[in-house]
């Protein structure tokens, strides 16, 4: 279904920013989850979910930073 698919594309884009940025898995998720990457992932699947892990990483990043993130 269309809901597993977001939800395994979110665990990928969690573990992939967590390996870019030599964090914790699980920090990596309490980080976006606050900082509002984990919901611009659910809005944004269509769109993001065809552009490389490294697109996405960048974009998590941003949005995050724009919502009072610090991971750069």
């Amino acid at each position: 279904s269309k809901e597993i698919s977001i939800i395994n594309y979110i665990v990928i884009c969690i573990s992939e920013f967590a390996k870019q940025k030599s964090i914790k898995t699980k920090d990596a998720y309490n980080y976006l989850k606050q900082y509002k990457g984990l919901e611009f992932l659910d809005e944004c699947y269509e769109a993001e979910h065809t552009l490389s892990l490294n697109d996405a990483v960048e974009d998590l990043t941003e949005i995050c930073k724009r919502n009072g993130g610090t991971i750069e």
